[in-house]
């Protein structure tokens, strides 16, 4: 399974990559990654009055979208859709950040869990 990792280098600019999540066990149909740490998980509806200059993420955290697309430009000008069902791992949490902007009519809905 393939995520969006948004991520900074050295310098403090952000970059997108993808990570491949590795299937550890496999049980008739279901496959399953190793369980990652993880320290708390937020609900979060977005409207479509919703766009944030640059800013860095407020903690390592992954970013499950629900239903809605969402804009993420990433501090070296990559942008990147994340569309329904899609996962981030979001890692800049220094440095210039990245710009969220809200894309399309209807409300947008994501689960952040905060990485350990």
């Amino acid at each position: 399974m393939r995520i969006h990792n948004l991520y900074e280098d050295a310098d403090g600019v952000s970059h997108f990559r993808e990570i491949e999540i590795e299937w550890t066990d496999k049980r008739g149909a279901n496959a399953f990654s190793d369980c990652l740490p993880a320290s708390g998980i937020y609900f979060r509806e977005t409207t479509q009055d919703y766009t944030v200059d640059w800013h860095p993420a407020p903690r390592r955290q992954y970013v499950i979208n629900l239903d809605a697309e969402a804009h993420i430009t990433a501090g070296d000008g990559e942008t990147r859709y994340i569309g329904p069902g899609e996962v981030m791992l979001v890692e800049d949490t220094t440095g210039k950040g990245h710009i969220s902007r809200f894309v399309g009519g209807a409300m947008r809905r994501s689960v952040w869990v905060a990485a350990d």
